[in-house]
């Protein structure tokens, strides 16, 4: 374990935020830290990053959401919240296990804007996590409470996307 484990929190409208987290989560893995990314809305679509932890033992990315969230569908929406209340099980059960040095929560702030789960669970988590535990966490629309109980937060900002001028998603850049 860490000496002191941090909270850490990537938040804003700008890209970046689960590739920072990434980013740690390799750096951690390098120093033989274990690591575990839980994400909250992902589902398995085989994206890069998967197939990278896949080849390097230590570093485990569980995608257990349900997908792209469509408001206003509230039977796909029941669907969306069981599928988070699963990760946030798996994140208490991760998070008291021992087993990480780093929990990355990948989209979890996302997941409490849309009321899939609750800020306080959120809470709860952060507090509860042991001393030596560093703990991620992702998404936009992130809480004063968050952050206020955080001891890192960093906003990515978006000065200009390349959605905006019609390109889509590309591999090894969005997934």
């Amino acid at each position: 374990m860490a000496d002191q484990g941090l909270v850490m929190v990537f938040t804003g409208n700008g890209k970046g935020k689960t590739t920072a987290a990434l980013g740690l989560a390799l750096r951690a893995w390098g120093q033989g830290m274990r690591v575990l990314m839980l994400q909250f809305v992902k589902r398995d679509g085989n994206p890069g990053e998967i197939k990278a932890a896949a080849q390097m033992d230590g570093l485990d990315i569980r995608p257990m959401g349900a997908g792209f969230v469509r408001l206003g569908d509230e039977a796909a929406l029941v669907k969306h919240r069981e599928a988070a209340a699963g990760a946030l099980s798996e994140a208490w059960a991760s998070v008291r296990s021992g087993d990480y040095e780093m929990v990355i929560l990948d989209e979890v702030l996302y997941a409490v804007k849309l009321g899939l789960i609750t800020d306080a669970d959120v809470i709860g988590l952060m507090e509860a996590k042991p001393a030596g535990l560093h703990l991620v966490l992702t998404g936009r629309n992130t809480s004063p409470a968050i952050v206020a109980k955080a001891d890192l937060v960093t906003e990515m900002l978006e000065v200009k996307h390349h959605y905006q001028y019609g390109v889509k998603a590309q591999k090894g850049i969005e997934f």
